[in-house]
């Protein structure tokens, strides 16, 4: 489950796979919200949205509302309320009266043709046998459409995220963390050193892009004393997987208000003005060489850097320009005095 939840978190940050999920998130939401939580509600709606039955009943209302208060603008406004279902309404009443005095239909009749002119019977539109209203083939467009995204955003998350790598391919995390475990660590006792409070083993291989690792600094009673990590920091050339051409290792120390940083450089980049320069603001600049050794230093606190394994990649580049795998051992001790 924490392998699983590791890889979701690598591809969730790639900006097409954070954009189809937002996608599929924002239509779930929008069909709860719209649908479930705040549905569309009339109001304050005219005649005309009604059906053609309801419309011939309220023509039915009106014509007998006019016969009891005889007030022409009402009677107007409720024939224009119905807009253009009016006619086709009236033609319905006035076939089919259902108990209305005839004389009342045509007073409200001779009223409406002097405010409006002649009524005109409406040619009452009805369905094809097994066609769909208009409002049934929006909606069956909309859930294609809906369906449609979803079902590309689950086969994308499928095809790069959950897909299987071909028998014995392995991604550059999984490679470096086989070389961690199989490094030899440094036994410091032999050498006449005290053990360090924390020794760890880290390893870059060429297409991890998001190595940055860091690891908590604690002594054995549990007290926290600070943090040290590395990552890239710096690249060369263009394309995928990125060329790392410089790594940066840093020592943060808690009684310490400076965070000590140093550069480690690839041969082609120390000898580069260009990027020494831009580097030069990160922190010390060093040029890692196999077996090399760097030392941080806080105010209580030493991080010896031991470079375990150095290897370049071959490629268009200018020879030694990017690591194709690093190897750093770091341990800590504390700083005497």
């Amino acid at each position: 489950m924490a392998a699983l939840l590791q890889v979701l978190e690598v591809y969730v940050k790639k900006p097409a796979v954070a954009a189809t999920l937002g996608a599929i998130a924002g239509l779930i939401v929008g069909l709860i919200i719209g649908w479930g939580i705040w549905p569309v509600q009339w109001t304050d709606a005219t005649p005309e949205v009604l059906r053609a039955d309801l419309q011939a009943d309220y023509m039915r209302m009106a014509i007998d509302s006019f016969r009891v208060n005889g007030n022409q603008p009402l009677a107007v406004q409720r024939w224009d309320d119905l807009g253009e279902a009016a006619p086709q309404a009236f033609t319905t009443v006035a076939q089919d009266p259902q108990g209305l005095d005839p004389v009342a239909i045509a007073n409200y009749q001779q009223v409406i043709t002097s405010a409006r002119g002649a009524i005109e019977p409406g040619a009452e539109s009805q369905p094809e046998e097994g066609g769909l209203s208009t409002s049934a083939i929006v909606i069956s467009v909309a859930g294609i459409l809906i369906l449609a995204v979803v079902v590309f955003g689950a086969f994308y998350l499928l095809r790069n995220v959950f897909r299987v790598k071909p028998r014995g391919e392995a991604s550059a995390a999984m490679q470096a963390a086989d070389v961690n475990r199989q490094a030899e660590r440094t036994d410091f006792q032999s050498l006449g050193l005290a053990p360090p409070i924390t020794q760890t083993m880290t390893t870059y291989v060429m297409g991890d892009d998001l190595y940055d690792e860091s690891f908590s600094i604690d002594t054995q009673s549990g007290d926290f004393l600070g943090e040290y990590g590395v990552g890239v920091s710096e690249t060369i050339g263009v394309g995928d997987p990125k060329k790392v051409t410089a790594l940066e290792v840093w020592l943060f120390d808690k009684n310490d208000i400076k965070t000590a940083t140093t550069v480690l450089m690839s041969a082609h980049a120390f000898n580069d003005p260009e990027l020494r320069s831009r580097l030069e603001a990160k922190g010390e600049l060093v040029m890692l060489e196999p077996q090399g050794q760097i030392v941080l230093e806080t105010a209580t606190l030493q991080l010896l850097v031991t470079v375990n394994d150095l290897e370049y990649g071959d490629g268009a580049l200018p020879p030694e320009s990017y690591f194709d795998r690093v190897t750093l051992e770091l341990a800590i001790w504390p700083k005497e005095g």
